[in-house]
């Protein structure tokens, strides 16, 4: 076996075995014989199985994996009549829901399934044992083996079934998967960031895929999440969505005038419900949810479904392993984007908008930060404007990433010393400052000679004696104050002054 560049392991012994003899094809390989296209249900058929089953001995495989299990979404596509359970009924004690991704089958099982295949009643997946052996089964009666062993015995086998065994680099029905895309699991940090969006009346639907083709649907509340997780199928497919809306009568007069729609909604009892329509089937779908407690419209269409964030279900040891993935939206590149940031971290971005509530926002590669005003400077400003302007680029530090939340802070005062602390070395001295503020308890004075300079208090008790109640009535704004520095604390970022120590000292 050899290893892909997606991680992928490829089979070193790959074999397509069909009941086309290579006597009757013609020079463009096109079989021209009279076997038909379809299972006869009959000896062939058994012939197929029975070549699965050596193959697994040879390999020493007693279980297959299910892989990507498929139903049709709205008609049968087989080329046979439909059956009931598209051929799976009583393959699986626990129901339909037992087939999914990664549901480990008995030989015997496998064998059916290969059955059902072959039968096209609509049922479709892969058989696997991950790094060891592999059924696909194609179309018109094709069937692929792959296997870490040459499986003589089973190619003896073979073609003493009346089969025709052919050595091929690899399946054409192997998965293909995209690595380059953003995948989200449906981890404890999911489950928060879903709570989160129900809380906020952001959410309230989760679609849950766990076979292509069909979904469930599921409608939130903050106490019932817990219940829908646990209920779910594993290695589920996961789209969150909008809530239902109450007003169905405007979900009804929101129907187009043609196209296919999806409709979900919520029948009285509580069950949800969903069905796909074109427009001849609106009449009906319109009676048929007029009664309904709350309901939404859906688009079909891949570039206008947009759910609001996806996941896929891990195992419970909390590893993804199932290899379809959802259609990353906005918020999952977000997710993918903080993934990547860490506290502590240096970050460079362009101010985007600074808020009229004083947040000052900023670009980090296409994701709004915020800096909140206390961030911007050590020392006391009035507003970011006069630290920050819109366009300009900054280096700030990452104080929190908030992946629930979709947030992430910034500070750009960390990135350079807090001079307050070299300030302490002055406690005892005496020098003029400025009055900048009045306020009933006493009068705040700047005692840098910069225009943000550090601020200290001189409260009432420490005026000269001559205005120790009201300091209003003798001190102004812009007045030159003398002052002694009593105390600087740079945790708590407090200066005290005294007016009446620094008068009593000259």
């Amino acid at each position: 076996m050899s290893v892909l560049d997606d991680g992928q392991v490829q089979l070193s012994y790959v074999y397509r075995i069909t009941k086309y003899d290579p006597a009757h094809c013609d020079e463009h390989g096109h079989y021209t014989g009279g076997e038909d296209t379809v299972s006869d249900h009959g000896a062939v058929e058994a012939s197929y199985l029975q070549a699965v089953a050596a193959f697994a001995r040879d390999t020493g495989v007693d279980h297959l994996a299910v892989r990507e299990p498929q139903v049709p979404s709205i008609a049968h596509f087989g080329v046979e009549p439909p059956v009931d359970g598209f051929g799976l009924d009583g393959l699986f004690p626990a129901g339909p829901t037992g087939f999914h991704d990664g549901a480990k089958v008995p030989l015997e099982i496998g064998l059916e399934l290969v059955r059902a295949m072959l039968r096209d009643n609509g049922a479709w997946c892969r058989l696997e044992v991950e790094g060891t052996f592999a059924v696909h089964v194609g179309w018109d009666q094709y069937l692929y083996i792959g296997s870490i062993r040459i499986c003589e015995e089973a190619l003896a086998r073979t073609r003493a079934l009346g089969l025709f065994p052919e050595r091929l680099d690899s399946s054409p029905y192997e998965m293909e998967t995209d690595d380059a895309d953003v995948q989200r699991p449906g981890d404890d940090e999911f489950w928060a960031g879903l709570l989160w969006a129900v809380a906020t009346c952001r959410a309230g639907l989760l679609e849950e895929t766990f076979v292509e083709g069909p979904s469930r649907w599921h409608r939130l509340t903050r106490d019932s999440i817990d219940t829908v997780r646990a209920a779910l199928t594993p290695r589920a497919r996961l789209a969150v969505w909008p809530d239902l809306s109450s007003d169905v009568d405007a979900v009804i007069g929101a129907l187009p005038t043609e196209g296919l729609v999806e409709c979900v909604w919520q029948e009285k009892d509580g069950r949800i419900q969903s069905t796909v329509a074109d427009e001849d089937d609106f009449p009906g779908l319109a009676a048929r949810i007029s009664g309904a407690d709350a309901a939404a419209l859906l688009s079909v269409y891949a570039d206008e479904r947009a759910p609001l964030f996806t996941a896929v279900m891990p195992d419970k040891d909390g590893v993804v392993r199932a290899r379809w993935q959802t259609e990353p939206t906005p918020s999952d590149r977000n997710w993918a984007f903080l993934k990547t940031l860490h506290r502590g971290e240096t970050v460079t971005g362009t101010v985007t908008q600074i808020a009229s509530f004083g947040v000052t926002f900023v670009d980090i590669g296409g994701f709004e930060a915020t800096i909140n005003i206390p961030e911007l400077s050590w020392r006391p400003i009035n507003h970011p404007s006069d630290i920050v302007s819109v366009g300009q680029e900054i280096n700030a530090e990452i104080l929190d990433v908030d992946p629930v939340r979709e947030r992430v802070s910034l500070s750009l005062k960390a990135l350079h010393e807090d001079p307050m602390p070299l300030l302490t070395e002055q406690i005892g001295q005496t020098l003029v400052g400025s009055v900048t503020k009045l306020t009933p308890f006493g009068a705040f004075v700047r005692i840098e000679e910069v225009e943000n300079g550090f601020e200290g208090l001189v409260h009432n008790s420490e005026l000269a004696n001559e205005h120790p109640e009201a300091p209003q009535l003798g001190i102004q704004v812009g007045d030159a104050l003398l002052v002694k520095i009593l105390d600087i604390d740079p945790v708590q970022r407090r200066i005290t002054l005294s007016h009446r120590q620094a008068v009593s000292e000259v």
